[in-house]
Order: structure tokens, then sequence, then C-alpha cells
């Protein structure tokens, strides 16, 4: 056995070494997909350990390039290459994969990992994350990169396989990604005819490359997936191409080397004692050995250590020439790259008089315009809706046409569009966003999932939040949105009920460095008074009392636009000699974070509650009781002007009064 492996190239024993660590991994967890690394090996190696400018002991260095594993069920693969090259995973970290608390889980999540960048795994969001990374870095590299001092200059890597490009997000991302010419970014699809199925032809005859073709990217074939030559040829001539992405598909073998290659039998199992033991044998290692890493294929991938060090050195040397030359700049990049935010930028944000109605979402776009000086790292768009949820910066251009412009035109594409600016949120230095309609969140919910799972710091803007948007009809009316968003651990839910409102909410979108969205109003709503009211201090508790009467009988909660018809129940009740409390409710996440004294004295328990808004019932009882009573939507709702739609579905001052009345004994 030790002469077939010292008769075999070190790159050869060192691409078979991390073959077979991911199937070690895969066998000892008795779970996992053993297939794909068996495949890709050839590409992981030459990206990290030749190709990719990236170093081990700092996995945060801003110019480092990227590599996003799309297909993140060949999660061990990439495990397996971290460890290898001297990322902070051990041989225990791999042996632990997919066990409890390990840092190994069955797909990348990020945070878990060092040097796992996104969390993938549900098929496609990847391509569209890697997409999100290209825009930032392209932008990034237009704002501060000066002659001679390239500071932002790197790649975006991705590996995709079958199940990426039929998900329809793949669509939605390759197009944008050849509108924008992100031509610093790079796809290796895994093109190895085999789908959890069976065979592709199953259910997908797509001719790939042309449809790429069509996207403008520039692609390319690479017959054989073990042929390192014609990769690292392929990746050069994609590294060469100034104007479009690229994409290179590489014919591999799913399973290589294995009784089951070629077959999808050894896609998403544990290949068994025996198939793995002549797997071994096939590349030639002891197969009485778990684990194992022969001392020349650990020295020849640990290089990546020195020389991501020295990379990074020189990087820091180049960086030192451009803070003396462009100080300003510099200390610009830094501090966004530290996600902190420019001392004093909240005094920027405006205060809204109560002389004119205002939409919510016309208020977001003033605060959005106030805010593009003192946070210039806000950026983002929406998706082809701009004029109707006012995200637009006024005095910047489009990010197409200047990439130094902040207004990004997402086209129709709503999941790609919420799951590129993930993808920009884990780049760093941005604090991205994206917007539509609050009923078009559904086809982002995957998206906006994953951001809530990440932790990072996406924003996403929902406007014609409700029936109140009228006409339109139950087709965009959201309904249960609300109720399915607010059920996403980790993701902060906001829903102002006016101009004042909406700029604590923004604020607290910035402050805060988790995933946040807004629902807000396309109909005009009053303005609550903030010279006798310091609303961001109750916004920022999540619920908070608007307007109150000594030992109130009856608490009145109000949501959004529904703050309104509670504050006229309550003037209605008052002139009936019934004293109410109101309660405007912006955010059920950062009022859950409270203090149990805070949530009682707002809410305290022995006073009837009756919640007010126009979504679905569905969780409001956990603060209205069973004694309670909730004015809600557990329907459809209907085409007409909206106040008429509002009115006849009870969002009315008298319907707020009759049904507060009947909880009052």
């Amino acid at each position: 056995m030790t002469t077939i492996l010292a008769n075999i190239s070190l790159d050869q024993l060192s691409i078979d070494t991390l073959r077979l660590l991911a199937v070690d991994m895969v066998e000892k967890a008795k779970s996992g997909h053993p297939g794909a690394p068996l495949g890709c090996a050839p590409m992981a190696y030459l990206l990290y350990h030749r190709l990719m400018k990236h170093n081990p002991a700092n996995s945060h260095w801003a110019d480092r390039d990227r590599f996003v594993l799309s297909n993140g069920h060949a999660s061990a693969l990439l495990y397996s290459s971290l460890y290898l090259c001297g990322y902070k995973l051990t041989m225990d970290d791999l042996k632990g994969f997919r066990q409890w608390e390990s840092k190994t889980p069955g797909h990348p999540e990020k945070g878990d990992a060092d040097g796992v960048e996104v969390t993938t795994g549900p098929l496609g969001q990847g391509i569209a994350m890697a997409v999100g990374m290209a825009i930032a870095e392209k932008h990034l590299a237009a704002i501060y990169n000066q002659a001679d001092f390239k500071v932002v200059d790197h790649y975006t890597y991705a590996m995709c396989g079958d199940g990426d490009l039929m998900e329809g997000v793949s669509h939605e991302a390759a197009a944008l990604a050849g509108t924008l010419g992100l031509s610093k970014l790079i796809f290796l699809y895994d093109d190895n005819l085999v789908s959890l199925d069976g065979p592709t032809s199953l259910s997908y005859n797509d001719d790939v490359l042309e449809r790429f073709k069509a996207y403008h990217w520039h692609v390319q074939r690479v017959a054989d997936g073990n042929d390192l030559n014609a990769i690292e040829a392929a990746i050069e001539a994609a590294k060469a191409e100034t104007e479009k992405p690229s994409f290179i598909a590489v014919r591999t073998v799913i399973g290589y080397g294995s009784p089951k290659a070629g077959t999808n039998k050894v896609h998403g199992e544990a290949m068994g004692a025996a198939d793995t033991a002549a797997t071994k044998r096939f590349f030639g290692f002891p197969e009485d050995k778990s684990f194992y890493v022969p001392d020349d294929a650990l020295a020849n991938w640990r290089q990546a250590v020195d020389r991501g060090r020295q990379a990074e050195a020189d990087w820091k040397k180049l960086f030192d020439g451009y803070r003396a030359k462009f100080p300003a700049l510099a200390a610009e990049f830094e501090r966004t790259q530290s996600g902190k935010m420019k001392d004093g930028w909240q005094d920027a944000i405006p205060s809204f008089s109560t002389g004119k109605p205002m939409a919510t979402r016309n208020a977001g776009n003033a605060i959005m315009n106030a805010l593009a000086e003192p946070a210039p790292e806000l950026f983002g768009g929406a998706a082809d809706l701009t004029a109707s949820t006012k995200t637009i910066f006024k005095n910047s251009e489009s990010f197409h046409v200047n990439p130094a412009g902040r207004n990004v035109f997402f086209g129709v594409r709503e999941f790609g569009m919420c799951a590129a600016v993930n993808g920009m949120a884990a780049h760093g230095g941005l604090i991205p966003f994206g917007s539509t309609f609050f009923c078009f969140s559904d086809y982002a919910k995957p998206a906006i999932r994953l951001a809530a799972v990440m932790k990072i710091h996406s924003i996403f803007v929902f406007t014609h939040d409700s029936i109140g948007l009228g006409e339109d009809g139950p087709t965009h009316q959201p309904v249960e949105h609300l109720t399915m968003l607010r059920a996403v651990p980790g993701l902060t839910d906001f829903r102002p009920a006016d101009a004042n409102e909406t700029a604590a909410c923004w604020r607290l979108a910035l402050e805060r460095t988790g995933p946040s969205f807004f629902a807000l109003s396309r109909q005009d709503l009053p303005v609550i008074d903030a010279s006798q009211l310091d609303v961001y201090s109750g916004v920022s508790k999540g619920a908070y009392v608007l307007k109150d009467s000594d030992h109130p009988q009856v608490i009145l909660i109000g949501t959004g636009s529904e703050l309104w018809p509670a504050i006229d129940g309550a003037k209605r009740l008052a002139a009936e000699g019934i004293r109410a409390r109101v309660v405007s409710m912006p955010s059920w996440k950062i009022f859950e974070e409270q203090s149990a004294a805070y949530k009682k004295g707002v809410l305290p328990k022995d006073v009837p509650k009756l919640a007010i808004e126009a979504g679905a019932t569905l969780g409001w009882w956990k603060y209205v009781g069973q004694d309670g009573a909730v004015i809600g939507i557990d329907r459809f709702g209907a085409s007409a002007p909206g106040p008429i739609v509002l009115e006849k579905l009870g969002f009315t001052g008298e319907n707020v009064a009759a049904t507060a009345k009947a909880l009052v004994k």
C-alpha cells in the first residue's frame, strides 16, 4: 500500500486525501452525501490550494476571494478542504460531522465552521448569494479603488449542481448577473448527469451552456473533471474575461472511485463499510484506516497558510500606502468593514409634523434619503417597483450605469433579489436592502428565512402592507404574511403606524445587526405628535402606551394603519364613560425581548384586551388571551377602494368601540 501512495503525484495524493476524508465523515455519521465530494474534489483542490486568494489564519480578511458551495449537501467536501488548508477546524470537528453542537453540521452554516461564507443547502440560493457578493465587490471597488491602489480586488467563486440550476431562483440570479456584467463571478458546475431520483434526463434536459450564453455569461466546458490542467485553464480564462460573469461546466462522475459511481445510489447516503473499503482500495489508501491524512498531502495543503499570510501582508502594505494617500477613504473603508455606523448618524433622521397625513412608504423614502450621506453603506433597490415602494436614493445613479451608484434595479425577481441581498450582507462593507409589495414576500420567504438563520444584516422593505391598498384586490392584499414572517426566529418585524414610528423603525433596523423587515402602508396615515412623545423610546421597546386613562377598563392594541381606528375607538368609548388604553405595537419581536415587568406594565393581565390588525388573527391570542378579542382578517380581501375595503371588513372606530364594549364587564 505504501508503494502505491508513493507512486502517485502529490496533487493526486492531496485530492484523494480530500475525497476520502469526506467519505469517512459521511460513513462515521451514517448519513450525508459522499457522491459530490468524490467527483468534485479536483475542483476544490485547485481553488483552495492554488487559485483562490485566501488566508486560513484570517477568514475575515476583507479582500479575500469568496467561495460559495451552493450545492450545500456536499458540505463534507467544504469542511475537509477547510481543515486541510489550516482553517480553525480540527480532525475532531470532522469526526463530529452532523452531530449535536458540532462545527460541521449537515449543510454549511455561516458562523459554525471557520471559513464558511454563507449558509447553503436550500438549492439555488447559493447561486443568488454569490451574485450578491459579486455585486458588493463591484460596488465597493468602484467607491474605494484609486489609481495604483486596488484595495477591493477579489473574485467570488461558487460551485453548483444540477439541482441548483433546476431551481427558479438560479434563473433569476443568473439573468441579473449577466445584465450587471459581474465579471468577477466564476461558477463551477458539477455536471454529473445524476440527481437524487436518478439520471437527470428524467426531469432535466436543459442545454445549460446555451442558457447561460443567453444570460450574457462567458461559458466553457471541461470534458473531464479529473483533468486539473483543463480546469485550471478554464478558470484562468474566466479570470481574463472582464465584461461577463463566467460559467464552467465540468463533467464529473458522481461517487468517482466507488462501486456505485455514476449512479444516484451514492448521492445522499453513507456507502457502508464494504463500499467504503472498496473506494479506498481504488485510490490506493489503507482500507483499515479512517480519517487518514498522509503527511505529504497535509504539508502540501498547508502551504495555503503561508501563501495566505503573505497575500494578506501584501494587501496590508498596499492599504498602508492607500491610507497615507487617501486617509478619508481608508477610514471609511475600515469603518464600514467593521460594521460600525458613523458617529451621530441617527441625528440625520427626520422628524415629521402632524400637519399632513403621510403614507409610511413615503416616510421611508424621506428617511432613506436623509440617511444617504451619514450611512453610505446603505445600498439596494426594488424588484421593478421602485416607484411604488419608494426605495430609491434620489441623488445617486443606477448601479447598472455606474457601479458606484447605490440604486439596484433587480427586475421582477423577488426571490433572487432577497437572496442577493443576503450575499451582499455576508460579503461585508454594506447594509443592503431589497423591496417589493408585502404580498410578494411569499416569493422571497426562503431567502428571508436564510437571512435569519445566518443572523446577517439584511433589510427587507415591503410596502402595500394590507387590504388598505384597495383596488388591486386579494392577489395583492397580504393577509397571512405578518404571521408567517413573525414566526421566523431571529427576524425583526417592523409595522409602523405613522411617519415618526417609521423613522424610529429605520433607526432600529440599522442599529440592530440581524435581519429585519418593514411592512409599510400605501395609504396616507395621520402623524403622531413627536413633540409630545418620545416615539423612538416607545418603538425601541416593541410596544408602548400611546394614550392612557386612569385605571383602564380595556386595552386596545393597534399596529400599523390599524392604530388609528384604535385611537378613534378609544375616543368613542370615552364618550360613553369607558376608560381605554391605546397601545401601539410596531414590533412583536422587540416587545418579546423586554423584561417581564415592562410587558406586564403595558399589557396587565387583569384588563381585557382587543387587538386590531388587518391581517390573520393567528398569534394574537397570546397577547389578548382567551377572554380578549381580535379584529383581524381570516379570509382574503376584496377589490375596491382601500377605505371601503377596510370599512367593510370592520376596521373602523365604530366597530372597535362596539367590540371593546362587549369585553368590558
